[in-house]
Order: structure tokens, then sequence, then C-alpha cells
């Protein structure tokens, strides 16, 4: 499958997978996380059922915070 993350090009092994089986391949472990497939907000409890395809556009963006 090849699929952007982040604005690369990663290909791998499976044909699909869930975010959840994709945060664990990528070892994406930072926990203030948002993440968005073509475009959409995919919800926190909705990591393990949401299947990411072929070609599908993943975002994985980090929430920071400071002063």
């Amino acid at each position: 499958m090849k699929l952007i993350l982040n604005n690369r090009e990663e290909e791998f092994s499976q044909a699909k997978c869930t975010v959840s089986q994709l945060l664990e391949i990528k070892k994406l472990s930072f926990r203030m996380r948002i993440i968005k497939i073509n475009g959409v907000l995919i919800p926190k409890d909705e990591y393990e059922t949401t299947c990411i395809k072929e070609g599908d556009n993943v975002q994985v963006i980090y929430l920071m915070s400071g002063g």
C-alpha cells in the first residue's frame, strides 16, 4: 500500500491498516496529536476502527504548548 504520510510518500506491505496500526508501525507514540485522513479529522476513539487505504493522505499533527 502506498500513501502520503506528513507530505512524504510511504509504502507498506499491508493492503490496508487502521490508524492505531499505522501509529504502532511508525512508532508515533507522542500522546498529544491529532490525525487527519484526506483532510478529515479522525476522533481518537475511532483510531482502532478507521482504515487507511491505498493513496490516502494522512497527517499526524503534534500539539505543542508553550509560553
